[in-house]
């Protein structure tokens, strides 16, 4: 299947000769949630802006299901939903008002059985009378994907969907997104919560000083990059780990009572059994062992960090 979003050799350079965006090439699948992670200053914003039709690239180019984004840039953008990470509404119109109104703005006929349909979907329908200056944060934020979503879009953008929101209505907004995928509209958000890319994401993209450092399925990512620590509390406290188990490359807490172990889960071996066997032999025994993942967010400052 030919992807939705193909960016070929892009790149973008202000006048003022920073380069913003080197040389990017980036496929997005249809009907995946693609997270977009990156330090500030890395080039997210910039990469959405130019593929949404906002900014124009200094090279490269970008087709949005075939069509170019330039030359062909009203069909290319009919397909496109932004939100963006600042909250722009019309503060005294009703929730209504506001997303009929940018249904309008892309020459769709009035479809108040879909904008109904909408407001429902996103827990809206209750606020439809209500002027936005008289919501939430969270509901606010809503009424941005309501707008985005009102010319009945393919592609969603959401740069910092959950930005300010609090932690309860950030996993509703949760709900919302995955809600909108099984709907078949394809997903591309960037975020600070590294939580979030790893809740919902189906592939993940890391763009670090204006390119892509890796493009990865979550699921090989953690796999491929995350490791596993085994943590060992110990019956009694030791003062250094003897030389026979330097070969582990053990960590011994400050208290002297735990011992970890990282190891490669993707290796033929983990080295664990001979592991215990050893500290056995050694004298040293323990009262519990619990094991752990690194997270995402260990993967991607890993990767940020490099040089």
């Amino acid at each position: 299947m030919s992807p939705i979003i193909s960016v070929s050799h892009l790149s973008k350079v202000y006048g003022s000769g920073f380069r913003a965006l080197n040389n990017i090439n980036l496929d997005i699948r249809r009907g995946e949630i693609f997270a977009l992670l990156g330090p500030n200053g890395a080039g997210k914003t910039t990469l959405i802006s130019i593929i949404c039709g906002i900014a124009n690239p200094s090279e490269g180019s970008v087709a949005i299901d075939g069509h170019d984004i330039i030359k062909s840039y009203r069909a290319a953008r009919s397909l496109i939903g932004l939100v963006p990470q600042e909250l722009h509404t019309d503060s005294f119109e009703t929730v209504w008002a506001t997303v009929s109104f940018s249904r309008g703005l892309f020459g769709k006929p009035k479809n108040p059985a879909y904008v109904e349909k909408v407001l429902k979907d996103l827990s809206l329908w209750e606020k439809k009378d209500s002027k936005i200056i008289t919501l939430s944060g969270g509901m606010k934020r809503r009424v941005m994907i309501a707008k985005a979503l009102s010319h009945e879009p393919q592609i969603l953008f959401l740069d910092e969907p959950t930005a300010g929101v609090d932690v309860e209505l950030r996993k509703g907004m949760w709900e919302v997104v995955r809600t909108l995928r099984d709907a078949g509209v394809t997903i591309i958000l960037t975020t600070h919560y590294i939580e979030e890319a790893e809740e919902m994401a189906d592939r993940i993209g890391v763009i670090n000083r204006g390119e892509i450092i890796l493009v990865e399925d979550k699921a090989k990512l953690m796999d491929k990059l995350g490791k596993k620590q085994l943590k060992l509390h110990l019956a009694h406290k030791i003062d250094a780990v003897p030389p026979a188990l330097a070969h582990y490359h053990l960590v011994l807490s400050e208290g002297g009572t735990e011992l970890i172990y990282d190891y490669d889960t993707a290796g033929e071996r983990t080295g664990i059994t001979s592991l215990l066997g050893d500290l056995r032999n050694a004298g040293i025994r323990f009262s519990d062992l619990e094991t752990s993942q690194s997270s995402l967010e260990d993967i991607f400052v890993s990767l940020v960090r490099a040089p």
